[in-house]
């Protein structure tokens, strides 16, 4: 599986391995409370609350421990709790300011220095204590929380919708984030995918969880612990497979089981690309083949790593494995059997909540522009490169007798606006590529020009099978006088927005549509198609097949520089194009067959 590598530290890859969370993603109230506070304060109120008292938790013997999904909430009355978290470059540390909106007054209030050090939320924040049926503490830790957790309304007269993203974003090089509660809101403390399990032995105990005081002190949260009887519970994957609990059976475990089963069939199909078209047609039939095998997926996590990219649709984007949004208590306790999440009902109906919902697709033109093609003086988007991490050294996986080494790394464009980049592809009848054309808006989003901007391919290849725009990004391997060495093979892309980057910049997109590749990039018998990346949003590329990745079996070893390169032709009409270029530093060791990689630190930023 995949490995960070701190400054220094060895990394090779022999085989592919991405693990896929499935679960539900279900938006609902866990609380009922009065509908009396509808004026907003210069501060919010929040609380520490419990959705119910008791919890049931299993332990799996063929896994490491039980995961704490508690069922406890942080809520905000009187105005909604909004941090910006920001780093000027990668020199510099990262930041949190609260925003405070009294009205149409805005104020903001730094938080301690030191206090956020990375965009995955505010660490420490819940203390969990655990003792036993005898009174012993068994347990006591502290988890991060990140407000974007999957979240529920308190009170009927809260806003219908949260403004606030999906999740917080872990990519290594995001730049800003924006966290919040909404207003009558409440917001999962559970850390989820995230969280690390626990050895609890099978039995009764309670649980008491409250906020440290470094944050009652902070945001003014009373001291107000929560406590909830828990029941741990041992089950085993393999007796309840030869005739166990027919009702447990058929609800998570086996779900459970059939995503993770048709998780591996995917990663088969096509592992290290955008794959997502051919994986949601292969899901069920995977599902319904491998249901007996496999083991149940780690349980249900607040929020996506991405900013929507589901399990289903997106295996292979970028170098974690997307999580999908934890189901509340309140709903999770009446309804296990209903919701039980299962990778045979992927689908596209209404109420699909089992994170497979397809986005909707983004619609083309209804025809191909006609008229004379102008490029105005309006808002463009601006393109620009994240260095490349996930870096690993790998055999080539199918090629693993060869005795090759190829040089595998993650690397994403994202734009930073504040103009979306829209491209339209037209086929004519009988012609193998579409003809590519990027569109140009007004302040009120009326077209007013567009320009012929290359093409658009079908990639044929199993776990691809969509369209890529040959003309996005170049990937090249740099000596170390960063003369060109090697370059990808990889240069044709669909484009999705994978990766949160920085929703601080000017009109980011919080929720952007077209997350999932199944909608993104068409079929083989699309007529046109529309591929869009929004303002703040990124799309991530694992470079890990054959002629996709760096073939470095013949190279010396040494320092080399991978080379992440938006918009190589500058058919792309941005708004700066001396950004499109990104470097990361790599070392080279080993020996044929065996070559290693060390990646150390790009500035603060000290992950490979």
């Amino acid at each position: 599986m995949m490995t960070r590598s701190p400054q220094g530290r060895t990394s090779r890859l022999t085989r592919p391995s991405i693990a896929v969370a499935a679960a539900v993603a279900v938006t609902a109230g866990v609380v009922a409370a009065a509908p009396d506070a509808k004026t907003a304060e210069p501060s919010p109120k929040l609380s520490l609350i419990a959705a119910t008292t008791s919890v049931t938790l299993d332990s799996w013997k063929e896994e490491p421990g039980v995961y704490l999904d508690l069922g406890t909430y942080l809520t905000s009355e009187n105005g909604a709790f909004e941090l910006k978290v920001t780093r000027k470059s990668y020199k510099d540390p990262v930041v949190a300011t609260q925003v405070l909106r009294n009205g149409k007054k805005t104020t903001t209030k730094a938080l301690p220095a030191g206090l956020v050090k990375d965009f995955s939320g505010l660490p420490d924040f819940a203390q969990i204590s655990v003792t036993d049926a005898a009174g012993k503490t068994v347990l006591k830790q502290t988890e991060a929380f990140c407000p974007n957790n999957a979240s529920g309304r308190i009170r009927p007269d809260a806003p219908a919708n949260s403004k606030y993203p999906q999740s917080c974003p872990v990519n290594p090089f995001t730049l800003g984030s924006v966290w919040g509660v909404e207003n009558g809101w409440a917001s999962n403390t559970y850390a989820g995918y995230y969280a690390q399990p626990v050895k609890l032995a099978a039995g009764t105990y309670t649980a008491k969880i409250s906020v440290t005081k470094k944050y009652r002190d902070l945001f003014g949260i009373a001291n107000k612990p929560q406590t909830v009887k828990v029941t741990v519970r041992e089950r085993s994957w393999e007796e309840e497979e030869q005739g166990g609990d027919a009702a447990a059976r058929s609800a998570a475990p086996q779900s459970s089981k059939s995503a993770k089963s048709a998780a591996g069939h995917q990663r088969h199909q096509g592992h290290g690309g955008h794959e997502g078209h051919q994986q949601a047609a292969d899901a069920p039939a995977a599902a319904s083949a491998h249901a007996a095998h496999g083991a149940p997926a780690r349980p249900e996590a607040p929020a996506t790593r991405t900013t929507g990219a589901t399990p289903t649709f997106n295996v292979g984007h970028g170098p974690y494995p997307p999580a999908p949004p934890a189901l509340p208590w309140a709903l999770k306790k009446e309804s296990l059997q209903r919701q039980a999440f299962s990778a045979a009902k992927v689908g596209d109906r209404p109420g699909q909540t089992d994170g497979s919902r397809q986005a909707p697709a983004a619609e083309p033109n209804a025809k191909r522009p006609t008229g004379k093609a102008t490029v105005p003086d309006v808002p463009k988007p601006d393109l620009r490169s994240l260095p490349a991490y996930g870096i690993t050294v790998n055999d080539g996986y199918e090629e693993k007798k060869s005795g090759k080494d190829y040089l595998a790394f993650s690397a994403n464009v994202w734009n930073a606006g504040p103009a979306k980049l829209v491209v339209d592809g037209f086929r004519s009848p009988g012609k193998e590529l579409m003809d590519a054309y990027q569109y140009f808006y007004d302040a009120k989003g009326k077209q007013v020009g567009y320009t012929p901007t290359g093409t658009m391919e079908w990639d044929p290849r199993p776990g691809h099978e969509h369209w890529h725009f040959t003309d996005f990004a170049s990937y090249r391997l740099l000596k170390a006088d960063k003369k060109e060495s090697v370059r990808s093979g990889k240069e044709a892309f669909c484009l999705a927005n994978t990766d949160a980057v920085d929703y601080t910049v000017k009109n980011a997109n919080w929720h952007p549509d077209n997350t999932d590749l199944s909608t993104a990039c068409g079929q083989e018998n699309s007529i046109s198609v529309r591929e869009v990346l929004d303002v703040g949003s990124g799309d991530t590329y694992t470079q890990d097949l054959p002629g996709q990745s760096f073939d470095i079996t013949g190279l010396p070893n040494g320092t080399y520089y991978i080379q992440v390169l938006a918009n190589p032709e500058n058919r792309l009409k941005e708004t700066n194009y001396k950004n499109n270029s990104a470097l990361r530093k790599v070392v080279l060791g080993g020996k044929k067959g065996a070559r290693t990689v060390k990646v150390p630190a790009h500035h603060l930023v000290d992950a490979n």
